[in-house]
């Protein structure tokens, strides 16, 4: 008998999308020369991004360093994020000004690459990787302390101030996002921004010094005015929109009148199981549908509804 038996032979998270990385990180790999030697390496490849847009050839997201330099590859900007059975794997950020030939490429943001399938979901999981990564990089070119212009370091996942030696690292901000439950009801709401008709599960940002349920339960309680007991962890998922990563829950209500907060919600209300089987299956009679199942929150939803 082991600790871990019963759980499910493949986990929830991996699910979802942007889960499907399998990039070899090898923290212990990344030293002052990590980015130059990678590069030099005649098997790397990068994640080429213009702005918040993914370079696309054909299914392909992988370029050659000597392609990536016809395109003006910062190579001092670029960052490693591992390795791969086929060579290391790159990221970088082209330069504003440069715009490749769209008749060689495409570029499509991250949301719209996951919704289309238009790449493996091993690609999909590494681009959600560099775009979290090159994107803090972005945001964070000066040091918090003093000031200063930083540079990068350990491969792409420090920064370092020259003139106070403070260290700068990538950060991933935790957002809980749950489904409350009532029995044979589950609650859903709507932001005015989501597509018509699409309800989803509530969701916010886990705030310092809370726990995962406590965030839950204060969450629940500030859109909705429901009081949440016990609390059970389902599933995660990165969401590089820009570095978030998604911590799934199912949450006991044990409170039932709503009371919304409209500033944060469009509308708020209690669906039954077979509501939600219906929007699953896009045959609800009003037309009100999940999340497509790149999203967390399908997966949160599903299986709650297909429970017994």
């Amino acid at each position: 008998m082991s600790f871990f038996d019963g759980m499910p032979a493949t986990e929830p998270s991996a699910f979802t999308g942007f889960a499907g990385n399998r990039i070899d990180r090898r923290g212990d790999k990344r030293d002052a020369e990590a980015v130059k030697t990678a590069l030099a390496d005649p098997a790397a490849r990068l994640y080429l991004f213009n702005s918040d847009k993914a370079l696309l050839r054909q299914s392909d997201p992988l370029f050659t360093a000597a392609e990536a330099d016809t395109f003006g590859l910062p190579r001092e900007e670029a960052v490693l994020l591992g390795w791969t059975d086929n060579g290391p794997r790159l990221a970088a950020v082209l330069p504003a000004g440069a715009v490749p030939d769209e008749t060689r490429v495409r570029l499509i943001d991250l949301r719209s690459l996951a919704v289309e399938g238009a790449v493996t979901g091993e690609h999909l999981g590494a681009l959600a990787q560099a775009r979290s990564l090159a994107g803090w990089h972005q945001r964070h070119g000066f040091c918090a302390v003093c000031g200063t212009r930083t540079a990068i370091s350990l491969g792409g996942y420090r920064r370092d101030c020259p003139k106070c030696g403070a260290e700068h690292f990538p950060r991933t901000d935790p957002v809980v996002i749950m489904l409350a439950i009532d029995g044979e009801r589950c609650l859903l709401g709507r932001q005015a921004r989501f597509l018509p008709g699409m309800y989803s599960c509530l969701a916010g940002f886990v705030e310092p010094g809370e726990t995962i349920e406590d965030a839950v339960r204060r969450e629940t309680a500030e859109e909705a005015g429901i009081t949440v007991g016990r609390v059970r962890y389902h599933a995660s998922q990165p969401w590089p929109f820009p570095s978030s990563l998604m911590i799934g829950c199912h949450a006991e209500a044990i409170s039932r009148d709503i009371v919304r907060d409209e500033d944060e919600l469009e509308a708020c209300r209690w669906f039954s199981r077979a509501e939600v089987q219906a929007m699953l299956a896009g045959q609800h009679p009003d037309g009100i549908r999940c999340p497509p199942e790149i999203a967390i929150a399908h997966h949160i939803i599903r299986a709650w509804a297909i429970s017994s």
